[in-house]
């Protein structure tokens, strides 16, 4: 959603058209309709909900917006809300198993806390649906950490549960506020679903910056977690590595696996999807991003709430806006 900066006066009990409109903006890229209670999830501070489904029947009538079933879209098609329909089924059969792998990676040496990203965090999953699994590691341990969970996946090829395992998000103590504060790092924080590790709640607490994007954010900060396992082999391994020897090795693995990824990006390789491959490494963080898709969804993002705001000005009167790219 665009972060939206209100005038004076703007918020006096009227309608949240304009909110409504952003939301659906958004998840329009992903051809993604919602229901009621997925766009009350994402009202900015000061909005009236009350005035929620009174404001989505008025632009249903006047034809702004469309609602088919119990989801709302900006057009009338038919296929993405089957889709949709099909894709939280899955969800529901596929998360039990998403929360009990997270639980299993918390397991490992160094890492102090695990969430689920991506489609499924959304309760959404395809039919080739994978696990996405955001990662905080103890400070300075990120390497050893991402190296251990890896070298595991390169074991669940030949059961071909690859794609069960995709870790795809790394942070470590030190640098849990993200650095990109847009629309898409927004939602996927609001969305991320925990699974277990004070490293989340940290998380959570450190891009307190999502507060004045979403109502609903500050539940998620307060919200308890469940604790990160801590068995005799992860006790030991950290005990072994938690030194001057721990600092030198998960530097020379930042080192090795930022050459390594370049290599890959030079040769321009391309992942499962046929998107070329793509990480971005630091000391404290690695995440991929295949064909610049966080930047291209913003843009795209962009582009159609501009769109709309040139065919339906009226309900943007009170407001003034501000990309965040």
């Amino acid at each position: 959603m665009l972060k939206v900066i209100y005038k004076k006066g703007a918020l006096t009990g009227e309608g949240i058209e304009h909110c409504i409109l952003e939301t659906l903006a958004y998840f329009s890229v992903f051809n993604f309709p919602l229901s009621i209670d997925e766009i009350r999830r994402f009202l900015p501070p000061g909005s009236n909900a009350e005035s929620l489904e009174a404001s989505l029947s008025g632009l249903v009538v006047h034809g702004v917006i469309f609602k088919i079933g119990n989801v709302y879209s900006l057009n009338d098609q038919p296929d993405p809300v089957k889709r949709k329909a099909d894709g939280y089924a899955r969800a529901q059969q596929l998360l039990p198993k998403a929360m009990k792998i997270g639980r299993f990676l918390c397991g490992f040496p160094f890492v102090r806390g695990i969430g689920i990203s991506g489609g499924l965090s959304k309760m959404y999953a395809h039919e080739k649906a994978d696990f996405d699994f955001f990662i905080v590691t103890k400070a300075n341990r990120l390497w050893i950490a991402r190296t251990f969970m890896h070298l595991f996946k390169k074991l669940t090829f030949l059961s071909g549960k690859q794609h069960y395992y995709c870790m795809n998000y790394f942070l470590d103590e030190n640098a849990l506020a993200l650095r990109d504060q847009n629309v898409y790092t927004a939602i996927e924080t609001i969305t991320l679903i925990p699974v277990c590790g004070d490293g989340i709640r940290d998380f959570f607490a450190a891009n307190g910056w999502v507060c004045g994007w979403f109502t609903e954010y500050p539940t998620v900060m307060n919200a308890k977690q469940s604790p990160a396992p801590r068995t005799w082999m992860k006790q030991l391994i950290e005990g072994i590595f938690n030194n001057k020897l721990g600092q030198k090795l998960d530097n020379y693995l930042l080192q090795l696996t930022t050459r390594r990824w370049q290599k890959k990006e030079q040769r321009r390789e391309l992942n499962y999807e046929g998107k070329e491959m793509s990480l971005r490494t630091g000391k404290h963080f690695a995440w991929s991003n295949p064909d610049s898709f966080q930047q291209k969804v913003v843009a795209q993002y962009q582009k159609r709430l501009k769109e709309i705001k040139s065919k339906w000005p009226e309900y943007f009167e009170s407001i003034s806006d501000s990309f965040e790219e």
